[in-house]
C-alpha cells in the first residue's frame, strides 16, 4: 500500500524523523486556519500517489492565509498524470535550503536482501540522476539480521560523500528511518529532499511509504491509511471476503486454485483471446486450495459482479483439495448464488485435472446445468471461454 506525502510525514514523525508541522486539508477555506497555525505562510502541496508534482503546479507557496486559499482553489481537481487531487497538505514553510539530499531503504527481490541509497544530489527524480550520474547515487546492501546501527549507516553517509558538516545528523536520520522501516513492515521509505537548512539542521521535507500489505495482521492501524475513496469496489469486495483478486482490463473472468496455476491461466486465456477480437482476462482471482462451496460462491460473486465480464473460466488442478470437492463446490456455489437472489446469466467454462479429475468431471456432468461447460484441457478451455466472451 502506498502512502500520501502527509501520512509519510506522520509515520516519520511518529518514529522520531525530523520533519515539518503540517495538516492535510480537503477544501479551500480550511487552508486559512491551518495557515495561520502554521504562521500565517505555508506550502500547499497537492497529495497524489505520483510523482511530478511541482512541475504539474501542485506545490505553491502561499506567503499569506488569503494566498493559502487561493492556492488550495487552484490545486484542489487538478489532474496530475492522470490523479484527481482530493486532498492537499498545508505544511510549515521551510527555512532557506542550503542543499538538498536523498535518501531511502527498499527491499531488493533481485539481491534477495535490504537496500539503502543515498545521494546527495537529492530534489530532483532519482531515476534522472541514477541514469544520468549513476556514480552520484550509493547503493549499499543491508542485512536483515543487522539492519541499519551506526556504523552502517557512517558507511552509507560516507559512500554518498555527504558534507562533514551534516554527517552526523544524516547517519542519525538513517538509523531512525530504518527503524521506521523495520517497525512499519515498509517495503520502500524514501525522503527526497531531505534538506539542510540555512540554521544548520537536516529535514525530511518530503516522504514516500509503500507498506507490505502482507503484514497488516500485525498493523491493525494501517487499515486508517487505506485510500478507501480510489479502491476499485470489486477488489474492496474480494478483500472484505478475504479472496486474492486483482481487477484487471479483460473479459475473461478467472478463477484458479494457486497463484502460479492462476498467472498461466492469464497467459493462455490473452493467447487464446487472440483468435477472438482481442478477448483479455478480466482478472487475477486465487481461491487456495480450500475450494469449499462458500470460498467458490464468493469468488463467484466478486467475478459476475464485474460488469466487464462476459464469461468465466474456472481451472483447477486437483492436489489437496481434490476435483470431486471443486466440482461439488461449483454446483454448490451456484445453488448458493441463486438462493441469495444473484441469477447467474455468464457462460462457464470448467476445466479439472490432477486429483479425482474424472469424478468431478463427472459430477458437473450429471448436474447438467444450462451455464456450464466442461473443458478439459487447458488450452481448449481458454479458447471456449474466449469464444463465449467474444460473442456476448
Amino acid at each position: 500500500m502506498d502512502l500520501f506525502e502527509y501520512q509519510a510525514r506522520d509515520l516519520f514523525a511518529k518514529h522520531g524523523v525530523p520533519v515539518l508541522a503540517g495538516e492535510v486539508i480537503d477544501t479551500p477555506e480550511a487552508a486559512r486556519e491551518a495557515t495561520e497555525r502554521l504562521g500565517g505562510r505555508s506550502v500547499v502541496k497537492a497529495q497524489v500517489k505520483v510523482g511530478g508534482r511541482g512541475k504539474a503546479g501542485g506545490v505553491k507557496l502561499a506567503a499569506t492565509p488569503d494566498e493559502a486559499v487561493a492556492r488550495a482553489t487552484d490545486i484542489l481537481g487538478m489532474d496530475i498524470k492522470g490523479h484527481t487531487v482530493h486532498k492537499v497538505m498545508i505544511a510549515e514553510t521551510a527555512p532557506e535550503i542550503a542543499e538538498e539530499y536523498y535518501v531511502s531503504y527498499l527491499l531488493d527481490r533481485t539481491n534477495r536482501t535490504f537496500l539503502a541509497m543515498a545521494s546527495v544530489e537529492g530534489g530532483m527524480d532519482i531515476e534522472e540522476v541514477a541514469a544520468t550520474k549513476p556514480e552520484a547515487l550509493a547503493k549499499i546492501p543491508v542485512d536483515a539480521n543487522e539492519g541499519v546501527t551506526e556504523a552502517k549507516a557512517r558507511e552509507i553517509v560516507e559512500a554518498a560523500k555527504f558534507p562533514a558538516e551534516v554527517k552526523d545528523q544524516v547517519a542519525e536520520i538513517l538509523v531512525t528511518l530504518w527503524k521506521t522501516f523495520v517497525a512499519e513492515d515498509a517495503l520502500l521509505v524514501e525522503v527526497n529532499p531531505l534538506a539542510k537548512v540555512a540554521d544548520g539542521r537536516v529535514i525530511a521535507l518530503d516522504g514516500k511509504v509503500s507498506l507490505d500489505a502482507n503484514a497488516d495482521f500485525r498493523h491493525p492501524d494501517h487499515a486508517e491509511l487505506e485510500d478507501k475513496a480510489a479502491a476499485n469496489p470489486l477488489e474492496a469486495a474480494a478483500k472484505a471476503k478475504n479472496l486474492n483478486y486483482v481487477k484487471l482490463d479483460g473479459e475473461v473472468g478467472i478463477i484458479g486454485n494457486g497463484a502460479g496455476l492462476v498467472m498461466s491461466t492469464l497467459d493462455v486465456v490473452a493467447y487464446a483471446g487472440e483468435a477472438h477480437g482481442g478477448v483479455k482476462p478480466a482478472n487475477f482471482l486465487d481461491i487456495g486450495g480450500g475450494a469449499s462451496a462458500e470460498v467458490m460462491a464468493n469468488g463467484l460473486e466478486i467475478i459476475l459482479g464485474d460488469p466487464d465480464v462476459k464469461s468465466v473460466f474456472v481451472n483447477v488442478f486437483g492436489g489437496i483439495t481434490a476435483c470431486d470437492e471443486v466440482a461439488n463446490g461449483i454446483v454448490q456455489a451456484l445453488n448458493l448464488l441463486s438462493s441469495r437472489g444473484e441469477e447467474v446469466t455468464k457462460p462457464l467454462v470448467v476445466r479439472l485435472d490432477g486429483n479425482n479429475a474424472e469424478l468431478g468431471r463427472k459430477i458437473l456432468s450429471d448436474a447438467n446445468h444450462p451455464l456450464v461447460q466442461r473443458v478439459d484441457t487447458m488450452d481448449g478451455a481458454a479458447d471456449k471461454a474466449a469464444e463465449l466472451a467474444a460473442a456476448k
